[in-house]
């Protein structure tokens, strides 16, 4: 996947032998093969879109003279795609996302030095025991962890409550620590596309919620407020999404910390608990979104859902 134009007048095309050409002294004894998967801008990628490529990776991962992936992609929806094959591969070897900030004609263009780190940690033995990792700005992240965090900044991908995994220094890949998330393997034979996210507000009302009930939603992540609560005139449409067996999953609109049943008022976690509602624990919105679009692949079971949260 290329990177995405950086304003209304960059053409996306292929650039892909020109990149390898440019960084070929920089790899030296690793061997590499190029596949041109999309040219879509990332926010065109689909749910569907990452599901091919998933099956995809997961063929390229079966060729015993491949080992490792370097999945170049536009940043808007990275966190995304390299969740969702995170979430669907079952490898050893490393796979990797990586992408740029600056575009390939902007001064200070950021891909080049982006990609030799990706390949590098590929590379790496070491790689293949910490799933999908995301590498930009010489940092190495869990995709469980990492979130887009400015519009602009090179530094822009963090783990804001963990940190990184590891760096690369020159040449040197050097891991830190583990991911704290437990590694879990969904791989449906298809995934459901009908899953929304609402945001919680001040004064937000049912109104979005028994909007999406009606047209036969099949999925629901609320982004909360802090620990997990919604305002009181949220509550009926909540109840009517459980009533309709339409699993609703609460994250939190915070960008660090887990939520949890802790408030028993109207709205309150632990009220929504007691209706049915799934905690998500430490993912964010985007990252819930794509879990449950998984899990509803492999059953509409509601506490077969939960198993997976």
């Amino acid at each position: 996947m290329a990177k995405q134009g950086q304003n209304n007048k960059a053409m996306i095309k292929e650039n892909q032998a020109e990149l390898l050409s440019n960084i070929a002294s920089e790899h030296d004894g690793i061997n590499l093969k190029s596949y041109t998967f999309s040219l879509k801008p990332s926010p065109s990628i689909t749910p569907d879109d990452m599901f091919t490529l998933a099956k995809q990776i997961d063929k390229h991962l079966l060729d015993d003279s491949i080992d490792g992936v370097v999945i170049t992609h536009g940043t808007d929806t990275l966190e995304e795609t390299a969740y969702f094959l995170d979430l669907y591969l079952d490898s050893k070897k490393p796979v990797v996302f990586t992408g740029s900030m600056r575009n390939y004609s902007d001064l200070g263009f950021d891909g080049l030095s982006n990609l030799v780190s990706s390949i590098l940690v590929a590379a790496d033995e070491e790689s293949a025991h910490h799933g999908v990792l995301l590498v930009m700005n010489d940092e190495i992240n869990s995709v469980t962890e990492v979130t887009k965090t400015h519009t602009l900044a090179l530094d822009t991908f963090k783990s804001m409550e963990f940190g990184p995994l590891g760096i690369i220094d020159q040449d040197n890949v050097l891991y830190y620590r583990e991911a704290h998330a437990i590694p879990i393997l969904m791989q449906p034979s298809s995934i459901e596309n009908s899953v929304e996210i609402v945001k919680a507000y001040s004064g937000v009302s049912s109104q979005i919620l028994n909007s999406l009930v009606d047209q036969g939603v099949k999925g629901i992540v609320i982004e909360a407020l802090g620990r997990g609560n919604v305002p009181p005139t949220m509550v009926p449409g909540i109840e009517n999404a459980i009533k309709h067996n339409i699993p609703i999953l609460i994250t939190s609109r915070c960008p660090k910390g887990r939520v949890l049943d802790s408030y028993g008022y109207e709205g309150g976690g632990h009220h929504l608990k007691t209706l049915g509602a799934i905690f998500t624990q430490n993912l964010n919105s985007q990252k819930a979104r794509i879990r449950l679009m998984l899990a509803l692949g492999l059953t509409t079971n509601i506490d077969e859902i939960r198993k997976y949260f």
